[in-house]
């Protein structure tokens, strides 16, 4: 009878041990927001590790992707900020350039931006400029010397690339651009360059190679690209121009280019994700660690190949380190940003 009992206690003993050793995110699920709509660049990734990193996790947690859109993004930037649960169970892909918002004060903006917990990115990818080709602009030099319309390019809002490279090429290059906000994503405003109702866009050159409409637009030439950033032209893009020559032709000042240094930090950063800022430390590093293990993964890279997705992963600690350096800016720069945005 005792020999009973004292082998019951030891199996409860044993199992109460078991349970405390039970990895925390077993038997959870984590919540994948991504700020922008289905089926976009940003969709397409997040979907991409939402699928694989649930194995790199211990505990082997499910992982839902919800698309959160609204306002350009900053409502999921808003969300997983200040609305999520610091618990490690709500993570969002957000757009890399939300911190011009708040440079701007933007009252909508309900985050600090260095005090995310930044977990990793996908991407480093350069931007670039899409023209309809029967547009009458052929290079940015057109652009620069018009005096008709200036050409409308789409954007889902504001501190997004779609409204800030314009303003920024406008700032270092001299150049006009009317810039159309209000739209829900990247999709809808290809369907209103097709629409004919704005004419170009910018955004990354990743996703311009990535997906439809734009591998059916290059073959029939459809848009030009008359503008990439970056130091290194894209083999794919031979005939586009570096910003970086056109401020040499144009002999942008010094201040322009620390300008355009700044606001193309966001280009550093990627397609970030990240979490509360009070995560817990030990949560936050579960799930660096599992972000860059599944974007090291085999079988994660062979699904990104077939889908055309770029991978070049950037670290949390790297992004924090970039997050910083964009905000703390000396005054005379942030002024010009402000000014440049506000228009």
């Amino acid at each position: 009878m005792i020999k009973g009992i004292l082998s019951f206690i030891a199996l409860w003993l044993t199992s109460g041990i078991a349970l405390a050793q039970a990895p925390y995110y077993q038997g959870k699920t984590i919540t994948f927001i991504v700020g922008s709509g289905a089926g976009t660049a940003y969709d397409m990734y997040s979907r991409l590790l939402a699928s694989h990193m649930g194995k790199h996790i211990p505990g082997n947690p499910t992982v839902v992707v919800q698309n959160m859109p609204a306002a350009g993004g900053i409502v999921a930037a808003n969300f997983v900020y200040g609305v999520a649960k610091p618990d490690g169970l709500t993570v969002a892909s957000i757009n890399p350039a939300h911190y011009f918002n708040q440079l701007q004060g933007n009252k909508e903006i309900k985050f600090d931006w260095p005090k995310f917990s930044w977990l990793a990115s996908t991407d480093k990818s350069e931007h670039m400029l899409y023209m309809r080709a029967d547009a009458p602009f052929r290079s940015m030099q057109d652009i620069r010397k018009t005096t008709a319309e200036p050409p409308k390019c789409g954007a889902t809002g504001t501190g997004t690339s779609g409204h800030y490279i314009p303003r920024m090429l406008e700032e270092a290059l001299g150049t006009k651009f009317t810039v159309v906000t209000g739209y829900a994503g990247g999709n809808e405003i290809d369907l209103a360059t097709e629409r004919n109702e704005v004419v170009c866009r910018t955004f990354t050159t990743a996703a311009y190679f990535a997906r439809e409409p734009y591998h059916s637009w290059r073959k029939r030439n459809f848009v030009r690209v008359l503008i990439q950033t970056g130091h290194t032209r894209d083999p794919r893009l031979p005939e586009t121009p570096l910003l970086s020559d056109l401020m040499n032709e144009f002999k942008t000042t010094d201040l322009g280019r620390r300008v355009v240094t700044v606001m193309l930090g966001s280009g550093e950063l990627g397609r970030p994700v990240v979490a509360h800022p009070a995560t817990p430390p030990e949560r936050t590093k579960i799930l660096r660690d599992a972000f860059m293990k599944s974007m090291a993964d085999p079988a994660l890279l062979a699904e990104a190949g077939k889908s055309n997705l770029e991978i070049t992963a950037v670290s949390g600690e790297e992004l924090a380190k970039i997050a910083k350096e964009v905000i703390e800016q000396p005054p005379e720069v942030v002024e010009r940003i402000k000014k440049i945005l506000a228009q």
